[in-house]
This record gives structure tokens, C-alpha cells and sequence, in this order.
């Protein structure tokens, strides 16, 4: 029986795992780059140099990528004085290997199918390192590290590698930024009203700011009443409901023109939300809504309406409370499952700061919220709206227009922000100063009641990529709803 025992194969699990990688596929995919640079261009809008495995094999390709790009012709003759002359692979110079390159090279229809097993094996590569990297942490962390701070960490790269295919971040060269910014000139030239944003829907607002920049964190800040939320859903209804998508090489899609909408609703429930945004589009009052005082006319309109909409690409999360931490972690979801164009939350002082030291001081709470909103939204390349209370120093002044320093802990907001933007209702104040009729100052409040009636100012206190400035739009109080004001040129002809 011993005799027996000892003769089974023993499994041994090898002491040293070489990280997954191919040279084969990288020395034919760079041979057929050698033998006909049109197969660059077939692997370079998903292949970088960071994919390749073997260090040579990297240096080759960043020659080639540059001299392709510079319209000049890469061969093995012309590639090989920009290599490093003492380079030796085994026995052979580095003019040797790359015309051994060219010389077994395979057809460039293959290409493609080289470059994916390449960036493939790239990926696998950075997920073991993730993977180590949480055992290490998981094994060595500090006492004061949370697990719930490394779940957030590693849920962020993970993230970062499925959206980029790159999660170590690190230096970019200029070249690759100017492209990005000639993409973009390029995508607002094609795109409808040539924004290099998310056009809002309000032409005036959206000839001063290009529309909503991706990766800029914009605060709309106002007093109770002002119309924050309507001018926050009214702008996410606009994205939504012109949202067209379009197929980009690698199967997925991206916005041609608006976007998918995720609406943080701290204060509202989603049912209210819909509420409001319905009583917007139907201009049926969201107090008749809700009390059920319709007219059939009006009931056809809502259900007219909703089947119309099914299908709009907004998303509401009615969490009450949340964290930074927990938003982030709900924002990277939406944007894997759905997509994600752009994020509204409303608004910032319901929300919750992550770490235990910030929760004991609302100054750094705040803090550490604006600064993670600005951090996400360069991380999801989205812009993010977010609603901001004002202090109640406004009341005490008699221009009650806004200004920076009225935001609530504002050092930070206004730091953290790349735009800000102030909605102010002269017809509200003017309301609560109605004086007794018949007399003179009845007169003077009612010529000041008509030409503030039906109007409201959006007041771009900051703005880093342009002026700013204010802009009158018009105000429906009964559908909580902001729309453009006519042109002069576009009014009715008046007589006197």
C-alpha cells in the first residue's frame, strides 16, 4: 500500500509564474508594420506602446508610430538608426532582427487580430498586478486603512483599465494631448450647433460656456426658490431626450449629439423628479399632477407623454445621505452598464463626506466632497452638475444678486469648480414687496413686476475656458420650466 502511495504523481504548483504575453504576436504584428505601414493603422486606435511585453519590441514601435505619423515611410532600413545601435536580441544586431522581422512578416490582414491578442495580453498583465496589489494591501494594511477604502481603490482601477485600457495613469506626451484637443475642434465643428460640449438646450447659455465641457465639475448655486432643481432637470431632460447615439471601431458607442443622464436626487424621490420633469414637457401645472385635478385633455397628455419617453436615457438614483465614496462606486457602475454623458446632484450639502476626520468638520467635508466630484468627473471624462445652497447674507443686501462669496463653505466650491453658475429670480423678491394698491409706489412695483415677470438671470460668476457674464432666459413658474427669450427679430410686430 506505501508502495502504492508513493508511485501517485505528485502536483506541485510552480514556484515562479512567467506574467501571460505572446513576442510571437508582437514580432509578426511589427513585421507587417515593417513590410506595409497601413497596418499601423489598423491597430492604433486601440494599441499602445505600454502593450507590448518585450522592451525592444516597445522602442521599435514608437519609432515606427512617429515616423508614420510624420507621413515618412518606416522600413527596417529607415527605423534602425533610431534604435540603440549596441542593442543586441540573442545573437544578432538589431539591423539583423528587424529585417528578420520584415522577412517572416504575415499578410496585414492578420494585423488586427495580432494587435488584439497583444492589447489582450496587456490587460491580463494589469489585472495581475491589481490583483497582487490588493493581497499585498489586504495582508499589510495599516490599522486606520478601512477595507471599505481599498474596495473603492481597487473598484477605481479596475474601472480605469476596462474604460482606457490603462490604469497607472503617469505622463502624457504632448503630441497625444494636441491630438485629443484637434479631435475635439474637429467633433464640435460636425456636431449640431458646433459645440465642443453638451449643448443644455438654452442657446444663450450655451453660446457663452460651448456647451458642458467633459471632466468639469459646474455648480449651480442659488437661494430657496430660485429654480436650481428646474434649471438642473430642465438641462438634463434637454440632453436626454436628443441623445443619438453612434458606433465608434471597437463596437461601442458614444454620444453624436446629447448624452445618458445620471441624476443624483438627494432631496426629491424619483417619483417627484419625474413629476416635475413631466409637468415641464406637458405644461401640465405639478400641483394638478399631484392633487389629480386633470381634465381628460390634460390625462391624455401625461400618458400621450410617458409612452413617448420610455425609453430616455436619464437615470435617477433618490438615495438620501450619500457619500462621495458611494456615489463614485454608483457613477463607474452607470457608466459600464449604460453610459454616461453627464451626472446632475442635487445638491451638495446633502450629501456626506467618507473619512472619519472629515464628518467632524463640515468646512472639510465639504472639502473632500468637491474635490472628489472634480477628481470623478476627469475620471469618467463627464461633466458633473452640482447644486449648491447659498448663505443667507444674500437676504441682507439690497441687490440680492449672488456673488462667489455667498456659496456655503464656499472656499472650496469655488476652488474645486470650473464653472459656476447663479439662477436669480428678480420677480420673487419683487413679489413679497407688493405696497398698498392705489398708491404711487404700487405703480412704480407694478412697471418693476412686468418687466421682471416671466424672466430669470443666469449668472456665470466663473468660468476658466471663457467670459463671464449673465445671461436672461425666460421662466414658466407653473411648469418650473427655463426656455430661451425671443429675439427681438423674432417678435410679433408692435404698433404704438
Amino acid at each position: 500500500m506505501a508502495e502504492a502511495v508513493r508511485k501517485l504523481p505528485v502536483s506541485e504548483a510552480p514556484l515562479y509564474r512567467e506574467a501571460p504575453h505572446n513576442i510571437e504576436a508582437e514580432q509578426a504584428l511589427l513585421g507587417a508594420i515593417l513590410v506595409n505601414n497601413d497596418a499601423f493603422y489598423r491597430v492604433s486606435d486601440f494599441l499602445k506602446v505600454s502593450h507590448f511585453h518585450e522592451p525592444l519590441h516597445r522602442k521599435i514601435w514608437e519609432v515606427c508610430a512617429e515616423m508614420i505619423r510624420m507621413g515618412k515611410t518606416a522600413t527596417p532600413v529607415t527605423i534602425k538608426t533610431f534604435l540603440p545601435s549596441d542593442a543586441r536580441v540573442g545573437d544578432m544586431t538589431v539591423s539583423l532582427y528587424l529585417a528578420k522581422l520584415a522577412a517572416e512578416a504575415v499578410t496585414v490582414i492578420n494585423a488586427v487580430d495580432y494587435g488584439r491578442a497583444i492589447y489582450d495580453l496587456a490587460t491580463r498583465r494589469a489585472l495581475i498586478t491589481i490583483g497582487e496589489d490588493m493581497v499585498n494591501i489586504a495582508y499589510d494594511a495599516p490599522v486606520d486603512m478601512a477595507p471599505q477604502e481599498q474596495i473603492e481603490d481597487a473598484e477605481r482601477r479596475l474601472f480605469e483599465l476596462a474604460e482606457t485600457g490603462r490604469y497607472d495613469g503617469g505622463f502624457e506626451s504632448f503630441s497625444d494631448a494636441m491630438k485629443t484637443a484637434v479631435d475635439m475642434a474637429s467633433a464640435a465643428y460636425q456636431r449640431d450647433g458646433g459645440l465642443s460640449g453638451i449643448a443644455t438646450g438654452l442657446r444663450d447659455l450655451d453660446m457663452r460656456m460651448g456647451g458642458l465641457q467633459r471632466s468639469d465639475l459646474i455648480i449651480i448655486a442659488g437661494r430657496p426658490g430660485m429654480g436650481k432643481t428646474s434649471l438642473a432637470t430642465n438641462i438634463a431632460f434637454n440632453i436626454a431626450s436628443v441623445y443619438e447615439p453612434a458606433q465608434q471601431a471597437d463596437g461601442s458607442f458614444e454620444a453624436k449629439n446629447g448624452g445618458v443622464v445620471g441624476f443624483f436626487s438627494l432631496e426629491m424621490s424619483a417619483e417627484q423628479l419625474a413629476t416635475r420633469i413631466i409637468s415641464e414637457q406637458t405644461e401640465v401645472p405639478s400641483s394638478k399632477i399631484r392633487r389629480g385635478d386633470l381634465t381628460e385633455s390634460d390625462f391624455d397628455k401625461l400618458v400621450a407623454y410617458s409612452q413617448m419617453n420610455q425609453k430616455l436615457p436619464l437615470f435617477i438614483d433618490s438615495t438620501g445621505g450619500i457619500s462621495i465614496a458611494q456615489l463614485a462606486a454608483r457613477a463607474r457602475r452607470l457608466k459600464r452598464q449604460r453610459g454616461l454623458d453627464m451626472m446632475v446632484i442635487d445638491y451638495i450639502q446633502l450629501m456626506q463626506g467618507s473619512s472619519a476626520k472629515s464628518s467632524q468638520n463640515r468646512v472639510q467635508e465639504i472639502t473632500e466632497i468637491t474635490t472628489g466630484l472634480k477628481a470623478l468627473a476627469k475620471e469618467l471624462n463627464v461633466p458633473i452638475v452640482a447644486l449648491s445652497q447659498l448663505s443667507r447674507q444674500v437676504e441682507n443686501r439690497d441687490d440680492k444678486r449672488p456673488q462667489l462669496s455667498d456659496l456655503r463653505e464656499s472656499g472650496s466650491i469655488e476652488q474645486d469648480a470650473d464653472v459656476v453658475i447663479f439662477v436669480y429670480r428678480e420677480e420673487y423678491y419683487l413679489k413679497n414687496k407688493e405696497p398698498k394698491p392705489g398708491t404711487d409706489e404700487y405703480l412704480k412695483w407694478e412697471g418693476e413686476m412686468n418687466d421682471a415677470r416671466g424672466k430669470a438671470e443666469i449668472i456665470i460668476g466663473k468660468q476658466r475656458h471663457g467670459p463671464t457674464g449673465t445671461v436672461t432666459v425666460s421662466f414658466q413658474g407653473e411648469f418650473t420650466r427655463f426656455s430661451d427669450l425671443a429675439e427681438e427679430s423674432h417678435l410679433p410686430e408692435r404698433f404704438e
